[in-house]
């Protein structure tokens, strides 16, 4: 059972800025709109009394575990909380004898367990009857997708909440309350901090309200005035305290498939700066270069086809350059390959033919005219011996039409030397 520790005022003052300035309520809780606006399931939920056992996904710093806290406050329960980390089966299953003692007595028990994603499956596994029967509220907080990482027993108990990176505007409003709050923050102190290093700190933490906190915490404890002084803090302040911040990037995760998904995005979007920012993402995040290069020559074919034709090349031979040169240097490859084809004319005429190909073919079944075969190949027309290299003769057994060109870039021409042929039937 923890206590709230914010009954202490003394060991409170001990405490990060980014502990102390948790969020208390639903009211003074920043962003998860998605999740917490009026008439939201989750917020339904919370205002009825009852929770159900959940599961909080997201990035660091996004407000999983100060919601927790939240929920536990409002329903009035006991609060047991543990970290997956460094807990057991034997902690979990005292943490539950008490919880059905204490229901016995009319008092609810929520489990919060941080980092569930680190149980292993008997753990994991070892909630199932517990959480099933409402001995235990669970609230699960993990930062790794769950479709992964939690069994399946569980998440078939349990209901996911995804949060969101906090937005900019979130990330202000919280730094400047820091500043405000007298109890918790630095309301107490003559300190100013310019729009333009607010903007800097919500810039760089990238949605992550805790490392906000802690880079103003620096930004304010290193400032060599006294507690009596005025302090300012300026964007210089703010890099300085910021320096290069460790980049938040799981090869195998959530951020792997999300950046080469943004990445894919923004070229067939036709944005090459935004192109161009993930693709310095996943390169600074150590990603494998030769992945990013073959999902290249995938998006080549699929969103430019024959609009630009020349877009495979390059595509592929970026492939092969990223393998014989390697990095640092395969970036600058891959950034050729990333603007040229964010800037190529756009067509997925050869993804969608193959796909409307294949349905039919799932589905009806053409015989082979027999002049298309080896035994009828004196039947055959050659269409070389025929003014302008083409000749009318069945090729299927019914007409069936797949590709359509898009007539942007290169399939104009195509599209034209289609509707020639047509005529000269």
């Amino acid at each position: 059972m923890n206590k709230d520790l914010f009954d202490n005022k003394e060991m409170l003052k001990m405490r990060p800025l980014a502990y102390r300035m948790r969020p208390q309520s639903l009211n003074s809780f920043k962003g998860q709109h998605h999740l917490l606006a009026p008439g939201k399931k989750l917020r339904r939920m919370i205002d009825s009394g009852r929770l159900f056992s959940v599961i909080f996904w997201g990035p660091p710093g996004c407000g999983k575990t100060a919601l927790a806290g939240i929920i536990s406050g409002r329903l009035k329960a006991r609060t047991a909380r543990i970290n997956a980390v460094n807990s057991n089966v034997a902690q979990i299953r005292e943490i539950i004898q008490n919880a059905k003692m204490y229901m016995g007595q009319g008092e609810n028990t929520v489990l919060v367990v941080d980092e569930i994603h680190r149980f292993a499956k008997n753990q994991q596994e070892s909630l199932l009857p517990d959480v099933e029967e409402g001995n235990v509220t669970l609230i699960g907080i993990t930062t790794e997708n769950p479709n992964y990482f939690i069994s399946s027993p569980l998440l078939s108990r349990t209901v996911v909440y995804k949060f969101r990176p906090l937005d900019k505007n979130s990330i202000a409003s919280i730094v400047k309350e820091a500043l405000r709050d007298s109890k918790r923050g630095y309301g107490n102190l003559d300190i100013k901090i310019t729009d333009e290093a607010v903007n800097t700190l919500s810039s760089a933490a990238s949605g992550d309200a805790r490392y906000a906190l802690n880079i103003l915490e620096l930004a304010v404890e290193s400032d060599e005035a006294g507690d009596e002084e005025a302090k300012t803090v300026t964007c210089e302040v703010i890099e300085a305290c910021i320096g290069r911040r460790r980049k938040v990037y799981d090869r195998s995760g959530d951020c792997h498939y999300d950046n080469i998904s943004a990445l894919i995005k923004s070229m067939r979007g036709s944005d090459p700066d935004a192109a161009l920012y993930y693709l310095a993402s996943m390169t600074t995040g150590g990603e494998d270069p030769r992945f990013i290069a073959r999902r290249i020559i995938i998006a080549a074919a699929e969103d430019i086809g024959n609009a630009d034709p020349r877009a495979l090349l390059v595509a592929d031979a970026a492939l092969t350059a990223v393998e014989k040169i390697g990095m640092p240097e395969a970036r600058i490859i891959l950034a050729q390959a990333v603007i040229y084809l964010a800037t190529a004319p756009k067509s997925n005429s050869s993804y969608g033919a193959i796909k409307e190909a294949e349905k039919f073919c799932l589905k009806h079944s053409f015989s082979i005219p027999p002049h298309l075969t080896k035994a009828g190949r004196n039947d055959y027309k050659y269409p070389h011996n025929y003014k302008y290299g083409y000749v009318k003769q069945k090729y299927t057994e019914e007409e069936k039409t797949f590709y359509r060109p898009s007539g942007r870039g290169h399939e104009k021409y195509i599209k034209k030397y289609i509707d020639f042929i047509k005529k000269l039937d």
